[in-house]
């Protein structure tokens, strides 16, 4: 190309992108469908050709282009011993060179009227000239309209001999059933990260340019599977860097969050320190990545380590061998069932992110909550402290001035002098009354009760069995004032599940209304009982009830009524109602 400005002219290349300048061009070069290629090219080679294809995947995992080497490998006068074309004849010249008049493509996406799809089906009536076929691609299908689906059935169903039709489309679930049934469905997958990063490195030896392997590993991930968004991001760092891809000026260009920033806010989880793990957050945000973008990669990393800790998982890992070996050395520091609890809040937090009006909070709470995960003797902590608070305090109260002042006490001892006479007489004023002192010892000693059966409360995790539960279950029920409750009660027995989940099937809506009622009740007597708070209640109606139980009086009428036609004419007769 030659741009001519102010009497000078400049000469420059025609610049091919590399989604184009590196677009398979035979069955060997497409990259992670090898099941797929195999069976198009065997189905060459023996002559089995159906007469429409669908091709359905992510974007960019090679649909069209498969498309496209299928039909010039149909239409090859010489293939060779594997089934692909030989670029040599007159055919395979025409295709390369855009000319070929027995390949056609149709983009549905601006051609999805019922007319368009008629003037196809006028083509197809033309036998081919040159080649065994005609081959008809049409991208992007469900985007045609429901006329011009219904338009293109028949033919799709009947075509002729030489007719062969090639759908591909992003959205399989919005294709007509008939369609579906017309077609070979072929599932295109998403490309692994190391096919991806094992084709860029090809490409960087091709274009001379320098890359590291860990640059390159970023791409791929950010690629998500697709190898045509892959060349487009290494086009991009390559116009960046100026030829020189490094790990630091893809994660600038890419806006990527570093991994190192993961490894070190899992370093200070683990020791619980919630102050270092709040500064990195605000640094993180500081460089302006987006709140549910740090969660995700937070979820991430943690999905990482874990597979990171057995060799049968090792291979869902797709890292560089540098970074690798950062998470090896982590893995064994985090027990699995910090993993699941810290994957669970993590999922729980992207979940809650979009809802939230105090969104930073929301990730500081995740942080806090994650601190406290390594650490579950700090409730214990937050029990003792507020006894020995609360023993201290009622030092300060009862001892007489002047005197020096003595250091806070364990929980034991403050209880336990609490309860010996000479703490009175030690402590007693000459203005105190000894029934004072014994008003404020029996105080405290409640109030301390009090708050240690409230943590012990919260804390509650004890496993219990189907029998433990039965058995609470009919003390509760000889407990309940309400007759039609405790009938319901001892008609039907709960069934546990797993994570604590009691199920209780009843015969009918009012049932289960009643039981509703009281499950608040319920919940704290059995949490109580089975020293478990950690249980929930479903409370459903048996799905294959045909022969209810009557219930409520309304109920029983209508059953003796059923079974005795003359029961309602009686009560019309003698105008009866019921009470």
């Amino acid at each position: 190309m030659i741009i001519f400005a102010d009497n000078y002219f400049y000469i420059m290349d025609n610049y091919i992108v590399s989604a184009r300048k590196y677009r398979p061009s035979n069955f060997h070069s497409v990259i992670g469908q090898k099941s797929l290629t195999t069976t198009l090219k065997n189905a060459i080679l023996n002559n089995k050709l159906a007469h429409a294809y669908l091709f359905c995947g992510p974007r960019g995992v090679g649909k069209t282009t498969c498309a496209r080497i299928f039909a010039k490998s149909i239409n090859c006068f010489n293939p060779n011993s594997e089934g692909e074309a030989c670029n040599e004849c007159e055919s395979c010249k025409s295709f390369n060179e855009n000319r070929s008049y027995n390949i056609h493509e149709l983009d549905a996406a601006s051609n999805n009227k019922a007319d368009d799809i008629r003037m196809l089906i006028d083509q197809v009536r033309i036998p081919p000239q040159i080649g065994k076929y005609k081959v008809y691609i049409i991208d992007e299908v469900h985007m045609l309209s429901t006329s011009a689906f219904n338009a293109f059935l028949k033919t799709l169903e009947e075509p002729p001999r030489y007719a062969i039709f090639i759908l591909a489309t992003t959205e399989k679930h919005k294709l007509l059933p008939t369609i579906l049934s017309r077609c070979q469905i072929y599932d295109f997958n998403r490309i692994r990260v190391n096919d991806i990063v094992e084709y860029l490195e090809y490409v960087v030896l091709q274009e001379n340019v320098k890359a590291e392997r860990e640059a390159l590993n970023v791409i791929a991930q950010k690629a998500d599977g697709g190898m045509r968004d892959a060349l487009s991001i290494f086009d991009q760092i390559v116009s960046f860097s100026q030829g020189n891809i490094t790990y630091q000026s893809v994660i600038e260009n890419l806006n990527v969050l570093d991994y190192e920033y993961y490894f070190r806010l899992t370093g200070f989880i683990l020791q619980g320190n919630i102050k270092e793990c709040l500064l990195l957050l605000n640094a993180i945000l500081s460089k302006g990545f987006d709140g549910q973008h740090i969660i995700t990669g937070l979820a991430s990393f943690f999905r990482d380590v874990l597979v990171c800790k057995d060799p049968q998982t090792i291979v869902l890992f797709e890292v560089g061998d540098a970074v690798k070996d950062k998470y090896l050395q982590l893995a064994p520091q985090c027990s699995n069932n910090f993993l699941y609890k810290a994957l669970d809040l993590s999922n729980e937090c992207d979940l809650n992110y979009r809802v939230s009006r105090n969104k930073r909070l929301l990730m500081e709470l995740l942080l806090i909550r994650l601190c406290r995960l390594n650490h579950p003797s700090d409730q214990e902590d937050d029990k003792k402290k507020i006894i020995v608070d609360l023993g201290a305090a009622s030092l300060e109260q009862t001892q007489p001035a002047g005197e020096i002042k003595k250091e806070p006490l364990s929980p034991q001892a403050i209880l336990s002098n609490l309860q010996k006479e000479d703490f009175r007489k030690e402590n007693t004023s000459v203005n105190a009354k000894p029934i004072t002192i014994a008003i404020k010892k029996q105080l405290i000693k409640e109030k301390v009760g009090e708050i240690s059966d409230k943590i012990e409360k919260e804390v509650m995790n004890e496993p219990f069995t189907q029998e433990d539960l039965i058995k609470v279950w009919k003390l509760r029920a000889d407990k309940e004032d309400d007759i039609h409750l405790k009938n319901t009660m001892l008609n039907f027995s709960p069934l546990l599940k797993e994570d604590y989940l009691i199920e209780i099937e009843v015969s009918n809506p009012t049932q289960q209304t009643k039981l509703n009622e009281k499950i608040k009740d319920l919940y704290d007597d059995f949490s109580l009982q089975l020293k478990n708070t950690f249980i929930r209640f479903e409370i459903k109606i048996k799905e294959s009830n045909n022969n209810q139980t009557p219930f409520t009086e309304k109920e029983k009428y209508q059953y003796m009524a059923s079974k005795n036609s003359n029961l309602d004419a009686l009560v019309k007769e003698f105008d009866l109602r019921l009470d």
